[in-house]
């Protein structure tokens, strides 16, 4: 039985890689680094701002990957004053999950402070029991997020579940023991979430209640 529903922000619940993307980019050619491509950066989406730097640039000095981070946040927060688009079907679930007996938490790359800004921004803040942030634990795929969750609410793994729509995201619910929904209309393509070997992918936000037995 099914008594907390956790989700990825970025690409799962809302539309914000073309944002991230862009807003990664920039922040590469002001500091000069190495040219990358918009899939370089889809492909760290979901890891922790540093990790996300060291992955599409690790032949980078630190010094060099923080100029790379502290412009990355101010071109990110000058682009999301207009907050992403949920995808089709998010909002709607999102109530009717909250119509039940089952919790809601999030488990984001984001860090605390763009989270808050996020939930804000998109009032979706009173859907979530709880959340965690990747300045707050260990970055995915890494499980504490998860683990703190579990632990915060008094909730077994087996009754819980993580929705998400990168590898980082499924191969954090396996170290945690929890089971997966990968989503495929977000950044990694179906092929590499079915690597992951989720208990279902779907295309569509919408499939998830008929997965979850609504």
């Amino acid at each position: 039985m099914v008594k907390l529903v956790i989700f990825d922000w970025d690409g799962t619940l809302f539309d914000s890689i073309d944002t991230i993307c862009h807003s990664m980019l920039q922040a590469g050619h002001l500091a000069s680094a190495p040219a990358r491509t918009k899939d370089d950066i889809k492909n760290i989406i979901g890891l922790s701002l540093d990790k996300a730097v060291d992955t599409v640039w690790p032949e980078l000095p630190l010094n060099k990957q923080n100029i790379i981070i502290e412009h990355y946040k101010a071109i990110y927060v000058a682009a999301d004053q207009t907050p992403s688009l949920a995808y089709a079907g998010v909002i709607d679930g999102l109530k009717k999950l909250q119509s039940t007996n089952i919790q809601m938490a999030v488990a984001t790359g984001k860090s605390r402070r763009g989270l808050d800004r996020a939930m804000t921004l998109t009032n979706t803040r009173d859907y979530f029991t709880v959340s965690r942030c990747a300045d707050e634990a260990l970055s995915k795929p890494h499980p504490l997020m998860l683990e703190q969750i579990l632990a915060e609410l008094n909730i077994l793994p087996e009754h819980a579940i993580m929705v998400g729509d990168t590898e980082y995201d499924l191969n954090m619910a396996t170290n945690a023991g929890i089971k997966s929904i990968g989503v495929t209309y977000g950044a990694h393509q179906e092929e590499r979430l079915k690597a992951c070997q989720p208990h279902a992918l779907i295309n569509d936000f919408n499939q998830l209640s008929n997965i979850l037995g609504l």
